[in-house]
């Protein structure tokens, strides 16, 4: 019975996480379908998949720092009924604007399960041994959905419809809800902290604008103005950020912080491995399905072998971590994802599928296999009374690293002489973009196994 409640508080928070993660990718196959029921226009099933992104990750690091203020499990569980609930909103929608207006809230719930789920990891499980496998397996959950997710999704519209790609996440959200308030302790609340509204205003618009920036860029390209525009602002706003950090009493991101080689370096080799995995996932499935003529459930099948090896690689860091040390396993998984880009690279322009899979498990592999070190690096470089603002840190510059992947992938694929070309380029940058992850891990990420205790 103690081995079931203490996996009770890691099986709540990994559910919502799944929950969250799923539906950036399960929708995406659900979409066309969508749009010829509900007659969406072109902007308004871009706003279908791209709205809940923006928001989800625009508001991430208020989540962050509502949970600190009110309590992360609060906030979480606040985070997981708004979800549930816009959910069913999606699979009610009478037409495309109730299901976009759905859609936004929904990132809103997104945005505050995210930054308490590593805080209520942290919380559950103090033992260091212990938090590194609760760690690995929350990571395992994001390489799990977001490659699952057109499996599941393209499974589920041609057999019960569109609706049931939301439908599936009220009992999900239930679950989650019940294990939460029923397992995980409650978290201390900080009623001194400052939400600092001019900063977390400055960090939506910076969020929010980079990453519709960057979506955009995928399909219209990098000199568009609308493009160049929005990075612009998003540059200001972010500076505008940094200012208001700099003169608050109470900041959200105290600069010692993000000046800590350990938290910062974290932060940069989160962005760039879901740089490096996301843009992989994106391209392979447009070659899937624009070159090869697979079908979505086909293209889901095929990706499988990179979803495998995500789980089995963050449960196997979670434990070798303890003897090895975070740094070995962040640096020799970001070594192997990039052998991986890079073999894809150079097998030539239009492989045989059977070339693939093994460069696809091995960037799934190394992603997964560094996720659990850069985790805990990130985490245990912040003081407990940031643990929810270092959560959302954490996973808003990986946020960054999946659009940006997404985008530049897309742009090289629309602009390349030959779709195979644009695609080995995309591979290329990603294997770069996994090496530098490795030099920059290898100054950053503490080299010294954590203590049993």
């Amino acid at each position: 019975m103690a081995v079931a409640e203490s996996r009770a508080p890691l099986l709540a928070v990994c559910a919502g996480y799944f929950m969250v993660i799923l539906d950036v990718t399960i929708i995406n196959v659900a979409v066309p379908v969508i749009g010829r029921e509900l007659s969406a226009s072109l902007t308004g099933i871009q706003w279908i998949t791209d709205g809940y992104t923006l928001v989800f990750a625009g508001f991430l690091l208020t989540g962050g720092a509502l949970g600190d203020r009110l309590g992360n499990r609060r906030v979480f569980c606040w985070g997981v009924a708004v979800f549930t609930v816009s959910s069913a909103g999606c699979a009610l929608a009478p037409d495309a604007p109730f299901l976009v207006a759905a859609r936004l809230v929904e990132g809103l719930g997104a945005a505050l399960i995210v930054p308490g789920s590593l805080a209520l990891l942290q919380q559950a499980y103090p033992a260091p041994a212990a938090r590194a496998r609760a760690f690995g397996l929350w990571g395992s959950m994001a390489g799990i959905a977001a490659s699952a997710g057109p499996l599941l999704g393209g499974l589920l519209v041609s057999t019960l419809g569109w609706r049931w790609v939301f439908l599936i996440n009220l009992p999900v959200g239930a679950a989650c809800l019940l294990l939460t308030l029923r397992h995980v302790a409650r978290s201390p609340r900080r009623a001194d902290r400052a939400l600092d509204v001019p900063a977390q205003c400055a960090v939506v618009a910076a969020v929010a604008l980079l990453t519709a920036a960057l979506n955009e860029a995928g399909r219209r390209g990098w000199s568009d103005p609308a493009v160049l525009a929005g990075l612009a602002l998003a540059v200001l706003a972010a500076a505008a950020f940094a200012v208001r950090e700099r003169l608050a009493r109470s900041p959200v991101l105290p600069p010692t912080m993000l000046r800590s080689r350990a938290m910062g370096g974290g932060a940069v080799i989160g962005l760039l491995f879901n740089f490096g995995f996301y843009g992989m996932v994106f391209t392979a499935s447009l070659d899937f399905q624009h070159q090869r003529g697979f079908s979505a459930l086909r293209t889901g099948i095929a990706l499988f072998p990179a979803v495998a090896m995500t789980m089995f690689a963050s449960v196997l860091s979670g434990r070798l971590s303890r003897r090895t040390g975070d740094r070995p396993l962040v640096v020799s998984g970001m070594l192997l994802a990039a052998l991986g880009l890079a073999t894809w690279a150079a097998v030539g322009t239009d492989p045989a599928y059977a070339l693939l899979v093994v460069p696809m498990m091995a960037a799934g592999f190394g992603t997964s296999f560094a996720l659990t070190g850069s985790t805990a690096t990130v985490m245990g470089a912040a003081p407990p009374a940031y643990s929810g603002a270092a959560s959302a840190l954490f996973n808003t510059t990986r946020q960054i690293g999946s659009a940006a992947g997404v985008a530049l992938g897309g742009s090289l694929l629309a602009s390349a002489t030959d779709y195979g070309t644009g695609l080995r380029t995309s591979m290329a940058i990603g294997a770069a973009a996994y090496l530098t992850a490795a030099a920059l891990a290898w100054s950053c990420v503490p080299a010294r196994p954590r203590s049993a205790g």
